[in-house]
């Protein structure tokens, strides 16, 4: 998601470790995985120690500190053997429990340096919001390291969450692509739901990401790609997620178990018209090609599977939303009697009563169009680009207003 033009970003962690005291002078933990890394490549929290930074404690997200873990899991180390410094996990931990975890690690200040995506549902950003809770409960600062959105940051897509649907796939009402950098959501969260949760706002700061701007998600400058997690190896994985993690919430394949998780969807029962009926929508960007494949974990693991994957041709006429959410019309149409939801229940995310694809979704409404053999379509439409949605005061990075469509630049 980055071009190769000499146009250089600076992450905030790197302008963290050339100037340690933007955090302040208190001690901090630092919230990071593998993706907290420098400029050339080096882990952050050493390098930050040899630094000099006051730094006296790691915290984990899903996936764990070194990002090993799968879907709905973490690591179960205590302690950093490149650091020595003690491990916090924060994966499916809120509350009086994640408040003691602050209080335990000794940190005054709470550092974030994690690689967003751009899409509700990744769960790294309700990390952030959980701890900047009870960061402002046990009164400790704030401070987001900002990273570039790799989606170009110029287009939201999705309706916004429902708060009834809350979880830990969506906390607060967001679009399913929202289009904002993990400091800005900060300054979104903190507005308003912070202070809900937690009866005040958290003191917060964000060192933002210099050289960064809104633009093409082909020519938005960015950091190298590191994948943020197991199943989100690539780019091309990350600009389809925000469509295509619908299908956790189906009784297909989303492509977990092989090389290009996300970017193909199968199932057993799917057969060669499904391919053709797609191409036939016409959807902007995107070509359909039918394949076959085994994946080897997760659903179906070790079946034969008819499907198809998703091939890009445009990234900006491209609607990752908006073309899973016509794909989820097209099965429910041609396979009404195989199609299914995943049943409420189980699962890496406990859904108690209600379906995955409604918490992903952020409410009821697409299941229940989908159902009904209505068009879902118009439920793609996002509540406002990403300047009008979330509010402009919390924007920290200009538009490309020379490469900017019109009706789409935030500012």
């Amino acid at each position: 998601m980055s071009r190769d033009d000499g146009a250089a970003t600076t992450t905030g962690i790197a302008r963290l470790h050339d100037s340690p005291g933007l955090a302040g002078p208190d001690r901090f933990a630092l919230v990071t995985n593998h993706t907290g890394v420098l400029p050339d490549l080096r882990p952050a929290a050493p390098a930050l120690l040899a630094a000099g930074a006051p730094l006296v404690a790691l915290f984990g997200p899903e996936h764990g500190l070194h990002g090993t873990g799968q879907a709905g899991e973490s690591e179960a180390a205590r302690s950093d053997p490149d650091t020595g410094l003690p491990v916090y996990d924060t994966y499916r931990c809120a509350g009086e429990r994640l408040d003691k975890l602050l209080i335990d690690s000794g940190a005054d200040t709470l550092v974030y340096d994690l690689q967003d995506i751009g899409a509700r549902f990744y769960t790294y950003v309700w990390t952030m919001f959980d701890l900047m809770v009870s960061a402002a409960r046990t009164g400790r600062r704030f401070v987001v390291a900002d990273r570039p959105n790799p989606l170009g940051g110029r287009v939201a897509e999705g309706p916004l969450l429902d708060p009834a649907w809350a979880s830990f796939v969506g906390r607060v009402p967001v679009p399913v692509r929202h289009g904002l950098t993990a400091g800005e959501l900060a300054r979104y969260f903190n507005a308003s739901a912070v202070a809900q949760a937690a009866g005040r706002p958290v003191e917060l700061t964000v060192i933002e990401a210099t050289g960064w701007r809104r633009a093409p998600v082909a020519e938005a400058p960015g950091p190298p790609w590191i994948a943020p997690s197991p199943n989100i190896p690539t780019p091309a994985t990350a600009l389809v997620y925000p469509g295509t993690c619908l299908f956790e919430g189906t009784n297909l394949s989303e492509g977990r178990g092989t090389t290009q998780p996300f970017e193909i969807v199968g199932a057993p029962y799917l057969d060669g018209r499904f391919a053709p009926a797609l191409a036939g929508l016409g959807l902007p960007g995107v070509h359909f090609r039918d394949l076959r494949y085994v994946p080897a974990f997760h659903k179906h693991a070790g079946l034969p599977l008819r499907g198809v994957q998703l091939h890009v041709t445009d990234h900006e006429a491209f609607a990752p939303v908006r073309t899973a959410v016509a794909m989820l019309a097209v099965l429910r149409r041609l396979y009404p009697d195989d199609f299914a939801w995943h049943p409420p229940g189980g699962g890496a995310e406990d859904t108690g009563h209600r379906y995955f694809v409604d918490l992903l979704w952020g409410s009821d409404r697409l299941r229940r169009a989908v159902d009904a053999g209505e068009d879902p379509l118009p439920l793609c439409d996002p509540p406002a680009p990403p300047g009008r949605w979330a509010g402009e005061d919390v924007l920290l990075y200009p538009a490309d207003l020379a490469s900017s469509p019109e009706g789409r630049s935030p500012r």
